[in-house]
């Protein structure tokens, strides 16, 4: 790469040869499709794709020169096992080259985020991390909480590990520098100062409470905080509370004395001793019975923004160092880079992560393992917390199989669960009314595969809930049928199909799930209906309905009681959630939303002008025409919507 840039994106334009056989693993097959891409294969940088039969990706790999490394394949016999079950699915190869190999490890990563294929190590959290926006588009800043892409104009701070360590961030630093967290709308509209104001994290500058330079010098104080220079901010707030104690200001130098015990706290809670680290993430790698864990340290300034645990997959017979090395890229792909980097052991082409990351953040960034003072130090305790997560993630695995095998024998199923699908319905006397589920497996809750489904059966009377369980299911089983007679039968195997499914409900809605399934002609799923015991569930005493009529009860204290009610309850938390913001949207909805060609800009000239949507409804085609911003054609068009015979 020339310098430092944007992030590369690419435009794929290339090539796929495929080898026609069988669809069942041959590693003869996969052999002649690798061998059939060779022989176009140039001696340049690139990213290659292993596809299976399907087209699906099995495999997404970069390298310097792609004939030399895809042609590592076609030696069969040195190649690990794991690489050659994928050689002997793999039908075809996707080419893409690149101008180096820093651009290739970037393309790489890309992929695989996209892709996700069986044959990668695999960053399984790809949530995206919180920051702290200070925006720079109003005469007053607001600071808020962010996730997602950068578009807003401001300054970003962060990433923070979690929601909880930024919302803390948040509240101190409203009580410390008093900056508005409001919407636009929101400051637009006041009249007199909120409780934010009351309760002193706000200036209200909405009412003019703070003239535009004193909160701009807010803002330059909370910039100059979280660029880690917090003992600066700390000497102004105490010169300022001397000086006002001198003047006899008391109320001012109680309401100073109040920031700097806001100070105080993040100091407490965030600063670390790393006032020589600057800007930097420390990553250090743990592993155990075949489980690698990751712990991330986020410092920024001097200040710990958090860590978390990562867990990757696909991890199998792969080198602690590549799996590290591979992580970082997926890692960044989202996540700006800090200026420093430290890693708890020397990857292969450090070198090129450290270019591509500089390519990535558009600055040099650059990769150490500490050896000695501060810095070990923080490497250290990245280390004995990666240690710790990953004890307590086997932990929890262990205790989370025993579970699985009390789940199975208490509802007689073969083996232990690898899929459980739990469902419920949330509406108030019908309205808004949706079905909801929640999957669960091995490893815990699967929140990527929840799924709402809207109540579009019009002949459903209002509040019916065995008929919206009945909707519910019928969809959700009949697509699994259907994308299962694409592939001349249903895949029982593809990890879709659940093992057990808890219906939120007692004898009546098993009955009404259990009705659908005769109907569609599955047999082979277990359902179970989980309802409020006696007291109406008060003491913990849910009441199991079981296919054949048997009714279960478990001990209070039983451990298989409290795994099946937190099920339960995700399912209903996800299902009020879901509920609370379909009523949210339409409280939000307008009359004039129905009728076409009328944007937002339309709608509103028109309630501006009368007040209401039934006002519109009811006004004749002059009134309309009058309407500022509205013209003769779209005054017809409203007229002709609500008056068509």
């Amino acid at each position: 790469m020339s310098g430092y840039g944007p992030p590369t994106r690419f435009n794929e334009e290339a090539a796929t040869f495929t080898v026609r056989g069988s669809d069942a693993p041959d590693l003869k097959a996969g052999e002649a499709a690798i061998r059939n891409v060779l022989k176009t294969l140039p001696l340049k940088p690139g990213v290659y794709r292993m596809n299976d039969a399907k087209g699906d990706v099995l495999y997404v790999g970069k390298a310097r020169a792609l004939k030399n490394r895809v042609g590592n394949y076609v030696q069969v016999d040195r190649l690990p096992k794991r690489l050659q079950r994928m050689v002997s699915q793999t039908r075809s190869m996707t080419i893409v080259t690149t101008n180096n190999e820093a651009e290739a490890l970037l393309l790489e990563a890309q992929l695989i985020k996209r892709y996700r294929p069986p044959y990668n190590v695999l960053l399984r959290d790809d949530k995206s991390f919180p920051f702290i926006l200070l925006r720079s588009d109003h005469e007053y800043p607001r600071i808020q909480k962010h996730r997602g892409a950068r578009r807003a104009k401001g300054d970003y701070y962060g990433p923070f590990a979690s929601a909880g360590s930024v919302n803390n961030t948040l509240n101190a630093l409203q009580k410390l520098f008093l900056l508005r967290s409001c919407t636009d709308g929101f400051f637009k509209t006041r009249d007199r100062p909120c409780l934010l104001y009351q309760i002193k994290r706000c200036s209200a500058p909405c009412v003019g409470r703070i003239d535009a330079g004193d909160y701009a010098e807010l803002v330059s104080d909370a910039k100059k905080f979280l660029a880690g220079k917090a003992t600066d901010v700390q000497a102004k707030l105490g010169a300022e509370m001397t000086a006002a104690a001198a003047d006899m200001d008391f109320e001012r130098a109680a309401v100073i004395r109040d920031r700097l015990k806001a100070l105080t706290f993040i100091q407490g809670t965030q600063f670390i001793n790393a006032e020589d680290v600057g800007d930097a993430d420390i990553f250090a790698l743990a592993s155990h019975e075949g489980l690698i864990g990751i712990e991330a340290f986020f410092i920024r300034g001097g200040q710990n923004w958090g860590h978390r645990s990562f867990f990757p997959a696909h991890t199998a017979d792969v080198a602690e160092e590549e799996v590290l090395s591979q992580f970082l890229m997926q890692f960044y792909e989202e996540v700006p880079p800090a200026r420093t980097v430290f890693v708890d052991r020397v990857l292969p082409e450090a070198a090129l992560l450290q270019e591509a990351l500089s390519g990535q953040a558009g600055r040099k960034v650059s990769m150490e393992v500490p050896q000695r003072g501060t810095r070990r130090r923080l490497l250290d305790q990245a280390r004995r917390n990666a240690q710790e997560a990953l004890e307590r993630r086997l932990a929890e695995s262990t205790t989370q199989a025993k579970l699985n095998r009390e789940v199975a024998d208490l509802f007689d199923l073969p083996e232990p669960p690898d899929r459980i699908e739990v469902y419920d319905n949330s509406h108030i006397q019908g309205t808004n009314a949706l079905g909801a589920m929640v999957v669960a497996g091995p490893e815990g809750f699967r929140k990527g595969q929840y799924r709402k489904f809207n109540i579009k059966d019009k002949s459903i009377v209002p509040g019916d809930d065995f008929g919206m369980m009945r909707e519910v299911l019928t969809r959700r089983f009949a697509r699994l049928l259907k994308e299962g007679a694409e592939e001349e039968g249903p895949d029982r195997d593809s990890g879709e199909w659940p093992d057990l499914v808890l219906i939120d409900g007692g004898r009546g809605q098993l009955n009404a799930a259990k009705a659908v399934l005769e109907q569609l002609g599955i047999e082979d799923v277990c359902l179970v209906g989980v309802a409020k015991g006696p007291n109406h569930g008060r003491e913990g005493r849910e009441v199991f309905h079981l296919m054949d009529g048997r009714e279960l009860m478990l001990p209070v204290n039983s451990p298989t009681l409290f795994y099946l009610q937190r099920l339960r309850d995700e399912v209903h938390r996800f299902a009020i959630g879901a509920h609370r913001a379909k009523r949210a949207k339409a409280m939000g909805a307008s009359p004039l939303d129905e009728v076409p060609g009328i944007g937002p800009a339309r709608k509103k000239a028109l309630l501006m002008h009368f007040g209401t949507g039934r006002a519109v409804r009811n006004a004749s085609l002059a009134d309309l025409q009058q309407a500022p911003g509205v013209s003769a054609s779209v005054a017809q068009q409203v007229y002709d919507f609500y008056h068509a015979k």
